[in-house]
């Protein structure tokens, strides 16, 4: 699933999410799947919020492809259960890739620049995963 519009001004998921879908998204992926009645009063613990507003915004998660719903129970005590469609890890991982590809395929080397001038605030770590990645394409271009 890719998102459409990425606010550059945003942190974490603000980037990818609106405020209420972010701490929509965090619920759910802290849990094994929820009712709208649920987040809704989780919610409601931070500041008060409608349900409605809360039903909302996580059917159009569900229609943007975020969500799964489940349907649970049976007459009056049927109800829907949401959890996402990713793992956290797996959407930022798959949004990153998305957003760097991009990146790379419209500006090329200038955006390649600009990450190497960044490794000045990465940790070792990442640095050296870069270096094995760097001598594995080296080593296969060789080929």
């Amino acid at each position: 699933m890719q998102i459409k519009k990425m606010n550059m001004d945003g942190e974490g998921l603000n980037r990818f999410f609106g405020p209420l879908e972010s701490r929509i998204m965090d619920i759910l992926w802290s849990s094994d799947g929820r009712s709208i009645k649920e987040v809704q009063s989780i919610l409601n613990q931070e500041n008060p919020i409608s349900i409605n507003t809360v039903m909302t915004i996580m059917n159009r998660l569900l229609d943007k492809g975020h969500l799964a719903k489940v349907m649970t129970g049976s007459g009056r005590a049927r109800a829907a259960r949401f959890s996402p469609i990713l793992s956290k890890e797996q959407f930022l991982s798959e949004q990153t890739k998305q957003v760097s590809q991009g990146l790379i395929h419209e500006y090329g080397s200038l955006v390649v620049s600009h990450m190497i001038d960044a490794l000045d605030e990465v940790d070792a770590d990442v640095i050296e995963k870069l270096e094995r990645k760097l001598n594995d394409l080296k080593s296969r271009k060789k080929q």
